[in-house]
């Protein structure tokens, strides 16, 4: 299984844009090159698959 990501953040967190007021203003995971989770200052594909769901929790984790 091939999980690939694209993110886009800043050095200071954006109550407005940001995924929970964070710094990630653009996220974008890809599973098996299938879109599984997007956000572009808001929701337009939740992660809901375990595999986005670790993906975005990493992500959240190393970027947020």
């Amino acid at each position: 299984m091939e999980c690939t990501y694209w993110v886009k953040h800043y050095e200071e967190p954006s109550e407005e844009y940001g995924i929970d007021g964070g710094r990630i203003s653009k996220l974008e995971i890809r599973v098996n090159g299938k879109t599984t989770c997007s956000y572009e200052r808001g929701w337009e594909t939740e992660p809901e698959d375990e595999t986005s769901q670790l993906a975005f929790a990493a992500m959240m984790q190393k970027f947020n």
